[in-house]
């Protein structure tokens, strides 16, 4: 009796990368936003200037957290018992998350006040609080 062999597994070469893909720059995206404000004579209302700011805290926090990913990758490996690797979801994917998501909300308040900013009477119940 002869021993079939059997065939060989040809190596795996990874997916090419999607052509595709769009990059933002989110510095320029905020300035337009800045832009589209100034047309409006907004700028320089409270509400607005602190929703600007924050959504730059944003901006600023998912660039580190696109760095903290592109330098460790999606994937991490702890180790907790009797030096087992144990592979996981990089925990600065959760974070980009939920940080895009609090970007997401904050840039649709800025349009918000943009598109229909806040009457002179509605401005001055709200300071009135």
């Amino acid at each position: 009796m002869s021993a079939k062999k059997r065939p060989t597994p040809k190596p795996q070469t990874p997916e090419p990368q999607d052509t595709n893909t769009v990059t933002v720059n989110l510095g320029v995206l905020a300035k337009e936003i800045l832009e589209k404000a100034r047309a409006k004579g907004v700028e320089h209302t409270y509400m607005f200037t602190t929703t600007f700011k924050r959504y730059q805290e944003h901006i600023s926090h998912l660039i580190a957290l696109e760095d903290v990913i592109a330098n460790e990758g999606t994937i991490v490996t702890k180790e907790y018992v009797k030096d087992r690797p144990n592979k996981y979801v990089n925990p600065a994917m959760t974070a980009y998350n939920q940080t895009a998501g609090a970007a997401d909300k904050t840039a649709q308040l800025l349009l918000k006040y943009i598109v229909a900013p806040l009457s002179d009477s509605e401005e001055d119940a709200f300071t009135a609080f």
